[in-house]
């Protein structure tokens, strides 16, 4: 399966491209959308890690959980979504199993009871453990094919485990540094191969790792509202 970048705009500053015969829509909000089987594509939303470290004794800022929350509800809101689908490390630790960690995700499944989950489970979601069954989330390990698309967490899985999928996967959180004279910047970005494509990690406080383009990538820089393709 092969890829085919475009400059095809999309509704709210998203990016139409074409992957493996498929339209999909690259959104600013650091996500996926499969229009044809109106599917949201998300990785690494890592909910609980700030509660995690907060266990650990380090100050860190909270609202996380609500912040991935909101995040989810204005994207179902933007968009025709039947079917969210986590591309691993859903939890970030047993502390994300904590009790207002808990509750804060349950009122928010009470006001989407009729959305499809999966979780496809990442390195994180084996150390925290499978989310409370109550979520009603369907789980499923690496790669888990729908259609043309292999579903994974990690991006380099073998390829005789793949097979013909194009792999949409998580795991490394991509960000691309833009470095001008005196000034650099890092941006979270889709990267776009021939094989599979990386995407950002959705959640709050989760940052990222810079990445180097292999042979054929193309990047996709999300700055503000907004997808930037280039060609490093």
């Amino acid at each position: 399966m092969s890829a085919t970048p475009g400059n095809g705009g999309g509704a709210g500053g998203g990016m139409a491209i074409e992957l493996a015969g498929e339209t999909v829509l690259l959104l600013p909000e650091k996500a996926l959308i499969w229009p044809r089987a109106r599917m949201l594509v998300v990785a690494d939303i890592h909910f609980g890690k700030a509660a995690s470290f907060r266990a650990l004794g380090v100050p860190v800022p909270r609202g996380t959980t609500s912040e991935n929350l909101a995040g989810l509800d204005a994207l179902l809101a933007a968009h025709d979504i039947g079917h969210i689908l986590f591309l691993g490390d859903f939890l970030h630790a047993k502390a994300a199993h904590a009790s207002a960690t808990l509750q804060a995700m349950l009122a928010w499944r009470a006001r989407h009871p009729a959305l499809a989950l999966t979780l496809v489970r990442g390195n994180h979601d084996r150390h925290a453990g499978d989310p409370s069954r109550l979520l009603r989330i369907d789980l499923v390990d690496e790669p888990h094919r729908i259609g043309p698309f292999a579903f994974c967490h990690h991006p380099d899985l073998p390829a005789e485990q793949v097979g013909d999928g194009y792999v949409l996967a998580g795991h490394v959180h991509p960000v691309y540094r833009l470095a001008g004279r005196r000034d650099a910047l890092r941006l979270p970005c889709f990267v776009v191969g021939r094989q599979g494509a990386m995407l950002p990690s959705f959640g709050a406080f989760t940052g990222g790792h810079a990445v180097e383009p292999g042979p054929g990538d193309r990047f996709y820089l999300v700055a503000d509202d907004q997808i930037f393709p280039i060609s490093p």
